[in-house]
């Protein structure tokens, strides 16, 4: 019996999906967003007058720029391609939300914000992306087909891939 425990601990410490975790979490992050922007886009006439402004856009053209970050970064980001490029536009929109939030609605300090509150899934989304900026995509991805496409045509092997 000790000898399975040992096994299973060891098991369970050395092996890593890390491939397929970083596919189960753009799919997760990317759908997760996409529901937002696919409700926005159902409820556009009801909430585009009502939208925030950023940057000195009328609230109907923010509302559009948010659907099409939401939608096609998401879409981008779930199947792998230019993924880190595609996490940057949501991570800008995540923090001009959470901006939004803390600061005009919410009336609680941020330091006394409950994990019921609106102010944490930004931040939530923040982290999420700044983790898919920092270890990629991963080997499930397009990105990763297409940079063995383009190391072959450079007559480079797939090692090289790994010094990147």
């Amino acid at each position: 019996m000790l000898n399975f425990i040992k096994r299973l601990y060891i098991w369970s410490t050395g092996y890593s999906y890390t491939n397929l975790g970083r596919l189960f979490l753009r799919l997760f992050v990317g759908l997760m967003l996409m529901q937002f922007g696919v409700r926005q886009m159902y409820q556009y006439g009801s909430i585009a007058h009502t939208f925030p402004t950023v940057a000195g856009m009328s609230p109907e053209t923010t509302l559009v720029v948010m659907i099409a970050i939401e939608i096609f970064c998401s879409l981008c980001i779930m199947i792998g391609f230019c993924t880190r490029f595609m996490t940057l536009p949501p991570f800008a929109a995540m923090v001009v939300a959470e901006y939004h939030l803390l600061n005009y609605v919410v009336d609680t300090p941020s330091y006394m914000i409950t994990w019921a509150m609106p102010g944490y899934l930004p931040i939530m989304f923040m982290g999420i992306y700044f983790f898919i900026i920092l270890v990629g995509p991963g080997k499930i991805s397009i990105d990763y087909f297409l940079s063995l496409h383009l190391l072959h045509t450079d007559n480079k092997s797939e090692s090289e891939l790994e010094e990147v």
